[in-house]
């Protein structure tokens, strides 16, 4: 067992293959954005060590506070009843469980266990939020009992999609449509992103919520309150001592980390990378330097993914901030041996930091045996699940807001805002050539394209043998292998670019619903857009095959499949040389993706509040009056379905061949 404690006192070059050339699409993106991380934190560690007062740190904590407002959209107005109810109780010869459910937002329940001490009296309060297991609330049972043995009242609480929590769920299968956890967070954050918010505003409204009811107690003295949670419970209990000045001492558990190791490694799901958190000069010991000066404690684990030295490198830069306000005993960082978790002395240091700066050191930090019971024995309603007591799914909740704030768009501004977004070159990229082959109809190369400085895509090029200049056509695939498309295309005598776009995953994860969400989410924090800068490759390859004396410049075109529809679309509308679009199987609304619980693949597609104003019929209008040929619409779960207006869809059995023949006419 380790205990750490640290006091706080054009042209085409045929080449091989170079170092780093061989590695997948998604490798090449993320040592790209990488280096503009890194880029960034250095921008930000010039403004910190100009930070030499408590003047300086205040000024700078208002800065910071207001953009991460900002950054997750503000919080809910809302001031409502609680509503809150014990539903049972669980009685021990010294602590008490209460079982509780409140309203966070109007008709959104959230259930809760109340940990307190047998004897009556007024004790300070630890909120406890949790991380990422499946149980939810009955994951906290022996932090929770210990605090309450200790002299504390303790309340844990079921996250958005864990325990009595789940969403999409079905009562028939007994769980959610929507897979576990971390499945049922990245769908509400595509849909949070699109409504032009971040789904970390309702994690930590809960606990807002949360720390209102336990305030609300007759038993808990307000002045005295601790939080304290592990991973996702980490995260929440970083966001919410940040924010709330009601938290008096801070306890985040196997979380805290620079992003300087985080950004390439574990970054999170949906609550926790913040929306362009990294070029706003943000990082993680931001939440920490908020809180000065302030009780703070920070535990890692030697083997954990949010690595220990991603912590140290938290801790020593909010050590040299503690000191200007003189306080460097308020911050602490113990490390703990084993995996992601809080292993006997983590778990003992949290009891210590609690009794230390909440009663005045009088209680005994050493852990108890306590009895855990299973899940369902904790549960706070009757059927285990708020869903079958008449609550709303967060989904809903988003839909509402959304619809309250929308406002149709003018198509000039959607125009205007896709040239900033997508933001190509504008002149043919760098190629080199990796392989050829030689055939009867056409010759074949495969290339990268340099898009960006440093950045490479996959591409290949069909090049039919005929002479003379010829249609181009980019095919925009979702695979680094081209096509049956392209070659069909190829046959009627285009020049074809089947292009990869940049940071396609090589093969699909086990994870039914989120899709490019990896991708997607450092792309945000950086200030990027990954599907703007997909529509910026797909114009490089537009230049790339303007620029070559076989292709006839007035008639390139263009066609995607599924939500690359989506990156052809914005391409499109900032460039006019693509004369022609087909979009095949592509969802026909953004919007439609905010009605219902399930979505594949929609961070692929996030525009954040694009739908605020606009959707992807606005799309095809700022295309106008060039054709946008578009068949087999479906919805975000992969379904075609039969919509009014300018769509075809392919008869019983037909395949892609006639299709190509009527577009290519």
């Amino acid at each position: 067992m380790t205990r750490v404690l640290v006091s706080l006192a054009v042209f085409v070059l045929l080449s091989p293959s170079l170092s780093g050339q061989e590695t997948d699409a998604e490798t090449r993106l993320l040592r790209w954005m990488d280096r503009i991380a890194g880029e960034q934190l250095d921008a930000r560690a010039k403004r910190i060590d100009a930070v030499r007062s408590v003047e300086d740190a205040e000024r700078r904590k208002a800065e910071v506070r207001a953009k991460i407002l900002a950054s997750i959209g503000g919080l809910p107005a809302y001031d409502g009843p609680l509503n809150a109810r014990v539903t049972g109780r669980i009685e021990r010869p010294r602590y008490v469980i209460e079982k509780v459910v409140f309203e966070s937002l109007p008709g959104l329940l959230v259930t809760a266990n109340l940990y307190r001490p047998s004897q009556p009296g007024k004790y300070p309060g630890v909120l406890i939020p949790l991380g990422h297991w499946e149980e939810g609330k009955a994951a906290a049972q022996r932090i929770a009992i210990n605090l309450a043995l200790k002299g504390f009242v303790a309340l844990a609480y079921d996250p958005v999609g864990q325990g009595e929590r789940l969403q999409a769920y079905d009562r028939r299968l007994g769980r959610s449509l929507g897979a576990w956890a971390t499945e049922q967070h990245l769908l509400a954050g595509a849909q949070s992103l699109l409504a032009g918010e971040s789904f970390a505003r309702y994690r930590i409204w809960d606990g807002k919520r949360a720390l209102d009811y336990l305030l609300s107690r007759p038993e808990v003295e307000a002045d005295k309150i601790g939080c304290t949670g592990c991973s996702g419970g980490g995260t929440v209990t970083t966001y919410l001592s940040a924010l709330d000045s009601r938290i008096k001492v801070a306890v985040p558990a196997c979380y805290m980390n620079s992003f300087r190791i985080l950004f390439s490694g574990s970054v999170g799901d949906s609550e926790q990378s913040l929306p362009g958190f990294l070029s706003a000069g943000l990082d993680q010991t931001d939440y920490m330097e908020l809180f000065a000066p302030k009780p703070w404690l920070i535990t890692s684990t030697l083997e954990d993914f949010f690595t220990p030295e991603g912590a140290r490198q938290v801790f020593e830069e909010a050590r040299r901030w503690y000191r200007v306000y003189g306080a460097e005993e308020k911050a602490q960082w113990v490390v703990g041996p084993g995996e992601h978790g809080t292993p006997p002395v983590v778990r003992e240091a949290i009891y210590a930091w609690m009794i230390r700066w909440l009663k005045d050191g009088k209680a005994d930090a050493r852990e108890e045996e306590v009895e855990l019971l299973p899940a369902h024995a904790l549960f706070a309603t009757k059927s285990g699940q708020v869903s079958e007591e008449g609550s709303r799914d967060l989904w809903q909740v988003i839909l509402e807001g959304y619809q309250a704030r929308k406002r149709q768009g003018t198509i000039d501004d959607l125009r205007a805002q896709l040239r900033q977004m997508v933001n190509p070159a504008g002149r043919a990229p760098r190629a080199r050539v990796t392989a050829e082959s030689f055939g009867q109809e056409w010759d074949t190369q495969t290339l990268l394209l340099e898009t960006e400085p440093g950045l490479e895509i996959h591409a290949t090029l069909l090049i039919p043998r005929a002479p003379g200049r010829k249609p181009g056509v980019i095919v925009v695939e979702t695979e680094e292998s081209p096509s049956k498309q392209a070659s069909q295309l190829a046959a009627r005598g285009a020049v074809v670019l089947a292009l990869a776009p940049r940071g396609l995953p090589r093969k699909r994860d086990n994870r039914p619903f989120s899709g490019d969400w990896l991708a997607a989410t450092r792309a945000s924090l950086i200030g990027r857009n990954l599907p703007a800068m997909r529509a910026s490759d797909i114009l490089c390859g537009v230049d790339w095959l303007a620029s070559r004396p076989d292709v006839d410049p007035a008639s390139i075109r263009a066609v995607a499949r599924g939500v690359a529809g989506v990156w052809l679309l914005m391409a499109a509308v900032v460039d006019s040389r693509l004369s022609r679009l087909w979009i095949d199987r592509t969802p026909y609304s953004l919007r439609a993706a905010l009605e219902g619980p399930l979505h594949k693949n929609l961070h692929a597609a996030v525009i954040p509040g694009f739908c605020l104003k606009w959707d992807l019929d606005d799309l095809r209008k700022a295309v106008a009056p060039r054709s946008v040929f578009w068949t087999d619409p479906t919805d975000w779960t992969d379904n075609v379905l039969p919509i009014a207006g300018d769509f075809r869809y392919r008869g019983f059995e037909e395949g892609d061949e006639l299709i190509v023949k009527e577009w290519m006419r």
